[in-house]
């Protein structure tokens, strides 16, 4: 009686032994930080910061205008240097 108990144990716990090796494997698929090496543009110096106090308004509105086309070229820049670095992350994201 106590050999039969153990051989059915055993044969239990084989059972349960080999039921965890049958599990399916699953890849999982972690982000992994990239170190983006794209330099980061120079700021330009805005034409409205060199004004000085007490300025006429003309002088001020064509300080303003010309800030305002910096500043566009900047962020056109600074938006190239971003899809620069977004680019490499959605390209390694295939393999």
């Amino acid at each position: 009686m106590r050999f039969w108990a153990r051989v059915w144990a055993a044969a239990g716990l084989c059972a349960v032994l080999a039921g965890c090796g049958v599990a399916p494997l699953q890849p999982v698929k972690t982000p992994i930080p990239i170190e983006c090496r794209v330099q980061r543009p120079a700021r330009p110096a805005m034409p409205t910061g060199a004004l000085a106090p007490g300025v006429d308004l003309d002088r001020f509105a064509a300080a303003a205008m010309a800030e305002i086309e910096l500043r566009e070229g900047y962020e056109l820049e600074l938006n190239a240097a971003l899809d620069a670095c977004t680019s490499q992350i959605a390209g390694r994201r295939g393999r």
